[in-house]
């Protein structure tokens, strides 16, 4: 994890089990509350397929860093990932998604609207 400015950035690998995928959301939480940062990044470009392990962290992870005062976005989502994501019922709801890390740190700082697809009225809202 790196930290830039006050935003988290957590690069998930592509090889994320259960016990790392768990460890992944302790370790962001304790970033969040030491670092007092205002946002994280999760990119998950990496990650090729996902279970419903897998989604059910992701979505825990957002949810704790929200409830801990930060903004999330998640960037880097495969088209696979956001359909297993949504046929589990598990869509990350109010999480600002983003194909890059430069739009997904543009959407946590409140700036363009370029990258952001959930909410935000911009240019993919609706799809």
């Amino acid at each position: 994890m790196v930290l830039v400015g006050r935003v988290l950035i957590a690069t998930l690998g592509d090889e994320l089990d259960d016990q790392s995928a768990l460890g992944m959301l302790s370790d962001v939480a304790d970033r969040v509350t030491r670092d007092r940062v205002s946002g994280v990044l999760l990119d998950i470009s990496a990650l090729e397929i996902v279970d419903s392990f897998i989604c059910k962290v992701l979505g825990d992870t957002a949810a704790v860093v929200r409830v801990l005062g930060a903004e999330i976005a998640v960037v880097g989502m495969r088209p696979v990932v956001a359909i297993t994501l949504v046929e589990l019922g598990l869509p990350l709801p109010g999480v600002a998604t983003a194909l890059t890390v430069d739009h997904g740190l543009a959407a946590l700082a409140g700036g363009s609207t370029t990258g952001k697809r959930r909410g935000d009225g911009g240019p993919d809202a609706g799809r």
